[in-house]
C-alpha cells in the first residue's frame, strides 16, 4: 500500500510505501525497493519477535534503515489495521520498530504514536552551529534557540524568530553528509484550529544532497519534547508542515502524563502488487 500521511485532505501529507509480507525478503531487497519507490521512506511488516507487540516493521530510507521513524509509523499501522490487522488491546497498537515497543493510539479518525525518548539533546557545539547557519544562509540574530532533538535519525533544533522566516528559508544547494536539521517558528496567534508553529526538515540523501521532507513524524515528536519541556509551548496544538513544498501536513501533538502523542490523519492512496 501507499499512504498519505499527516493529510489536511487528498494528496497532502507524506506518502509512506508498506510492503505488507515482508518477511522473505531480504535487507537488500527491502532497501533495493525502498530506493526504487523514489519516497521519503518505505517501510516492510514482519512478524513480531516481542511478545507484546502486535507487528514488526522495519523503516529504510534512500541509501540506510532507521530504527524509527514517524510518519511510517502512523503509515505502516494504518496500513496493518487496513490490511485486517487486529490489535492485542483495545484502541492500543504496539509496534516493535528498531527503537523497541512504540505504542500507538487512535484519536478520533486519526493515529497518534508515543514519542519515544530522544537518544541526544542538550546543546549544540558552537563551531557546528555557525557552520550550519552559514549552509542556511542563516544570520545569529534568527536563530532564538538550537539542541540536539535526536530520536533516531539524528536531528539537531533551530527555533527561529518566526514562522515567516522558516517558510523564507531555501533549501542548501552544498552537498553535506550528515545534514539533519528540524526548523521552527511560532506562527501570530490566531484561531484555536490554527497551527501554532511551522516546521521544516532539511537531511542528507545518500549523496550528500540536501533535501526537504514533507511532513516528519519523528522530527515533531522531538520538537515537542524539545518545546514543551522548555516550556516554550503547551500541548495539545497543532503543527504546519510541507507549505514550502505544495502541501499541507497537520500533525496534531498531544500530552497526558506520561507521553507526549503525535498524531495525524492517514489514508490509503494505493493498494495492490510489486512485482519483483
Amino acid at each position: 500500500m501507499q499512504v498519505d500521511v499527516f493529510d489536511s485532505g487528498p494528496l497532502t501529507g507524506n506518502p509512506i510505501a508498506v510492503v505488507l509480507d515482508g518477511d522473505a525478503l531480504t535487507t537488500e531487497r527491502m532497501q533495493q525497493i525502498t530506493d526504487w519507490t523514489n519516497l521519503s521512506e518505505a517501510t516492510f511488516l514482519l512478524a513480531p519477535t516481542d511478545p507484546g507487540a502486535d507487528y514488526r516493521v522495519r523503516i529504510f530510507c534512500p541509501g540506510r534503515e532507521l530504527p524509527f521513524a514517524g510518519h511510517p509509523t502512523l503509515g505502516s499501522c494504518h496500513a496493518w489495521l487496513a490490511a485486517g490487522g487486529v490489535p492485542t488491546r483495545e484502541g492500543l497498537v504496539v509496534q516493535e520498530c528498531g527503537a523497541g515497543l512504540v505504542s500507538i493510539r487512535r484519536d478520533d479518525d486519526r493515529l497518534a504514536f508515543a514519542a519515544p525518548p530522544m537518544t541526544r539533546s542538550g546543546p549544540v557545539e558552537s563551531d557546528l552551529i555557525a557552520t550550519r547557519l552559514d549552509q542556511l544562509g542563516l544570520d545569529a540574530a534568527e536563530v532564538v534557540d538550537a539542541a540536539w532533538i535526536d530520536n533516531g535519525p539524528g536531528w539537531m533544533g533551530l527555533l527561529l524568530t518566526s514562522a515567516d522566516a522558516v517558510l523564507a528559508l531555501d533549501l542548501p544547494s552544498v552537498a553535506v553528509s550528515g545534514f539533519e536539521i528540524g526548523i521552527v517558528g511560532f506562527h501570530s496567534p490566531g484561531h484555536a484550529d490554527d497551527p501554532a508553529i511551522e516546521v521544516r526538515a532539511f537531511f542528507s540523501d545518500a549523496s550528500g544532497a540536501i533535501r526537504e521532507d514533507p511532513v516528519t513524524g519523528s522530527l515533531n515528536a522531538s520538537i515537542a519534547q524539545w518545546l514543551i519541556g522548555a516550556g516554550r509551548i503547551d500541548a495539545p496544538y497543532v503543527a504546519a508542515q510541507g507549505r514550502s513544498l505544495g502541501r499541507a501536513g497537520r500533525i496534531h501533538v498531544a500530552a497526558d502524563d506520561a507521553d507526549i502523542w503525535v498524531g495525524g490523519h492517514s489514508v490509503v492512496v494505493i493498494d495492490g502488487m510489486i512485482t519483483i
